[in-house]
């Protein structure tokens, strides 16, 4: 889309100029309920029922304002996280860390490998991956980290668990599967309903969304009757990993005593490893192909009581 098409949509399209004044972060102080609403009509094309939510998108908006337990902030934080990960399923699905630091200034590249991850704790879109030190480009790397350290994830979509992750930076280790010189890391996303998983999906090529290719799957390893509609899938079922057991067994080990809860995991070179845990897929504003299948899901998440202490669920963001 040209630029006179985008100023003409931007003007008269007041979906479309929401969205993208959102991605700017412009609704700050916009009360949590108006900004999930608004943001829905504006991805979705129709209004949620909070008060008697019913599909998977709306219970997932429900969660957002009426399931706010503190704990939720250490699982989205991609450093802490891995604490509580290993505490529950070993110390050998962690994928090592190479140092965490407050400022990318603080980072000794001369003490790191030659080849290493960075990403942010505390959002989703911070990373940085580092093939070779030495064509690494600092200046834009820099740029891409620090604008991430700036900015609350929670803004964005109003999932409060990331509300008071503190901003960090993380290094790990790099690694590579049969693809990932071509497309990156292969995930493996386990949808885990009451501690269940009841489906996944397999993601590749996320570092390009153009190229990237998402397809769910069922538990026997072959294309779920739905799909992501903002992603293309799969021309080919993906390579089963080799531990995909003991991959759905690590998945009800997480998400045990969650009414929702998504698990990624790796295969690397025979072993798998913990990648991130993640309460509300696309933010709750996934398009459903075909969309019957939004109520298909949301009839496996069964809410929980509300439990908002000490935030209201109508109170303005700071």
């Amino acid at each position: 889309m040209g630029y006179v098409k985008k100023l003409l949509k931007y003007v008269t399209n007041k979906d479309y100029r929401f969205l993208v004044n959102s991605m700017l972060f412009e609704y700050r102080k916009m009360p949590d309920r108006e900004y999930i609403e608004r943001r829905f009509h504006a991805k979705l094309g129709r209004m949620p029922d909070l008060e008697n939510p019913k599909t998977f998108n709306e219970k997932l908006q429900w969660l957002k304002l009426h399931d706010r337990r503190p704990e939720y902030s250490e699982l989205v934080d991609k450093y802490e996280a891995k604490k509580y990960v290993a505490a529950r399923i070993g110390e050998e699905h962690i994928v090592p860390t190479l140092g965490v630091w407050d400022s990318f200034a603080e980072i000794d590249f001369s003490a790191l490998p030659d080849q290493f991850v960075l990403k942010c704790t505390h959002d989703s879109g911070g990373l940085v991956i580092c093939r070779d030190k030495a064509s690494l480009d600092l200046k834009k790397a820099e740029k891409k980290i620090n604008k991430s350290l700036h900015r609350n994830f929670y803004y964005f979509g109003r999932e409060w668990p990331y509300k008071n992750v503190k901003p960090r930076i993380l290094a790990e280790r790099y690694m590579e599967d049969e693809i990932t010189a071509v497309a990156g890391l292969t995930d493996f996303k386990f949808y885990c309903f009451g501690g269940e998983p009841k489906y996944l999906y397999v993601s590749a090529g996320l570092e390009n969304h153009r190229t990237a290719s998402i397809s769910f799957l069922t538990l026997d390893w072959a294309f779920a009757p739905f799909r992501r509609s903002d992603y293309k899938p799969f021309a080919e079922l993906p390579k089963k990993p080799v531990h995909f057991e003991q991959m759905i067994e690590l998945a009800k080990q997480l998400s045990a005593g969650h009414p929702f809860l998504r698990v990624d995991l790796y295969e690397v070179g025979g072993q798998i490893y913990f990648s991130e845990m993640t309460f509300f897929p696309n933010s709750g504003f996934m398009p459903f192909d075909p969309p019957e299948w939004d109520r298909t899901l949301g009839d496996m998440l069964i809410l929980p009581p509300a439990y908002t202490p000490n935030d209201r669920t109508d109170a303005k963001a700071e």
